[in-house]
């Protein structure tokens, strides 16, 4: 499928099971996965449709959607080997659809031995979408992006947890509470409204198509130590920045919040 076909899929996805029941979900509708951990009939709907058409397209490649991995968690083991992957997030920011925030996105990203060579993040309620392609740049809305690189260390934006939030002192100014949804944190990146971000958490849905994003960009991505990400492993925390100088500096003082955190001081 070419990136066209693949994001008119994430748009009829979004089109035909997400957007109806936006601001109109019954309490019936939500359940949780584990405690915090939202999941609505629009999620798993959505990403039936987007896996169906995947795998009738891509029989031989490895399905690695949020849902399905929560019901088969052995999907994450086998994409340590897989030649060719998909992982596909149906609703990124369940929990701001379900309080009816348009901070959501619908996500896919593709893998090659574990590389990400395409990615793609719509916001439905913005009607944004960001495309890339491993060595071919980002797109947004068709037109290609080329953001200025934040040259004033002591004035990066960042948005992340609230334990990375406390960078306190240094170069780096403590950062704003992440919008509650991956897909958008990047896209803001990709779009100069902030600097950097920051997850606890790695789920390869969560981040490939935005991580490759950032690369493409020019930006910088990876673990508070400076090694890089690696969509095969679960590892806690995973940082991204504009530009290679804005993430040593965030990476630096994401270091000291964590001993701080660690020590409890």
């Amino acid at each position: 499928m070419d990136t066209q076909a693949v994001l008119d899929l994430m748009k009829h996805s979004a089109d035909t099971v997400i957007r109806p029941r936006f601001r109109e979900l019954s309490d019936s509708d939500i359940q949780e996965k584990a405690p915090g951990d939202l999941v609505t009939v629009a999620d798993r709907e959505s990403e039936r449709v987007i896996l169906e058409v995947l795998a009738t397209e891509y029989p031989d490649a490895l399905l690695v959607g949020e849902e399905a991995t929560a019901a088969d968690p052995t999907i994450l083991e086998r994409i340590k080997t897989a030649d060719h992957a998909w992982t596909v997030d149906p609703i990124d920011g369940t929990r701001n659809f379900v309080n009816g925030d348009p901070n959501y996105a619908v996500m896919v990203g593709e893998l090659r031995a574990g590389k990400a060579v395409r990615g793609w993040i719509w916001q439905p309620e913005h009607e944004i979408a960001h495309i890339a392609e491993a060595g071919a740049g980002v797109y947004r809305n068709g037109e290609k992006i080329s953001r200025p690189a934040p040259t004033d260390l002591s004035q990066l934006r960042g948005r992340t947890s609230s334990l990375l939030a406390r960078t306190g002192g240094g170069e780096v100014p403590d950062a704003q509470p992440s919008s509650g949804c991956a897909g958008v944190d990047y896209a803001w990146i990709l779009d100069d409204i902030i600097d950097w971000t920051g997850f606890r958490h790695d789920w390869p849905w969560d981040h490939v198509p935005g991580l490759l994003m950032i690369d493409e960009i020019g930006g910088k991505s990876g673990r508070p130590d400076g090694r890089p990400y690696d969509p095969r492993v679960r590892e806690y925390w995973i940082l991204s920045a504009a530009t290679p100088n804005a993430f040593d500096a965030v990476a630096q003082a994401a270091q000291q919040a964590i001993a701080r955190a660690a020590t409890g001081r």
